[in-house]
């Protein structure tokens, strides 16, 4: 996989790196914002009784209370259980290797990826307004937790780049387009099945699957918006607003 993902030691990581970790085989992975002093700031499911909110901490069960027995400083603590949490780097990863998200990659980079959810061409803000963004969520909220929509790799990209889908359209994570995309290319060269040989229906889906990984890329979309993090909640607000009127 390191040829798929750009897997790193820890020495390597500095405050304001968007790092993940593969989980159950590669089929996804957690994303979060290192902010230094051996602390990772991650958005997961604040749900106590879901399944999915597996707990990013030394043990494997269920997140409970907080804090909880872990006896790093500073790990697991979170304000009003929003979502946003702050651990150390060993719960993050359990017993996952740690990988580093690349921004600003070239197009040919992109497009070789087999998997995405690892870069973008997209290009980060300075380290520190990264940090300083990841914890002010951590103490204000990243929104309702949503796996397609609002999830841990959109909390990373939003800390490293600061825009937001301008409407309610497609996601912004690549490990979700990942799986959305090869679908979308089958069903819109399907109809050529009928009057097209095999060859040509699979190369059009294979085009059309390439022009989506492109266009979809958080670095290239024409309907983001620069958000102030300070003026995220109100953003929210006001296009939940929009959409119910």
């Amino acid at each position: 996989m390191d040829f798929l993902t750009h897997k790193v030691k820890r020495s390597e990581i500095a405050a304001g790196d968007h790092i993940y970790s593969w989980r159950t085989a590669f089929i996804y992975a957690h994303h979060g914002i290192y902010v230094g002093e051996n602390l990772v700031v991650h958005f997961i499911n604040p749900d106590r009784n879901s399944s999915a909110n597996s707990r990013f901490t030394c043990s494997s069960s269920l997140i409970t209370n907080f804090p909880t027995t872990c006896s790093n400083p500073g790990c697991d603590f979170t304000k009003d259980k929003n979502g946003v949490t702050i651990s150390c780097l060993d719960c993050f990863l359990g017993n996952g290797t740690l990988y580093r998200y690349q921004y600003g990659v070239s197009w040919y980079t992109r497009m070789a990826k087999v998997r995405d959810g690892t870069c973008t061409s997209a290009k980060s803000d300075p380290e520190d307004i990264v940090v300083r963004r990841a914890m002010y969520l951590l103490h204000h909220g990243f929104g309702d937790y949503d796996v397609i929509k609002n999830n841990c790799e959109d909390f990373a990209l939003y800390c490293k780049i600061g825009h937001l889908i301008s409407g309610d359209k497609k996601a912004t994570s690549g490990q979700v387009l990942s799986f959305l995309r090869p679908l979308e290319a089958v069903i819109v060269s399907s109809p050529l099945r009928l009057f097209m040989p095999p060859p040509v229906t699979w190369a059009t889906t294979v085009v059309i699957y390439s022009l989506n990984k492109y266009t979809l890329d958080i670095g290239v979309r024409d309907d983001l918006i620069e958000v102030e993090v300070e003026e995220l909640a109100k953003f929210r607000a006001n296009r939940n607003q929009l959409k119910n009127d």
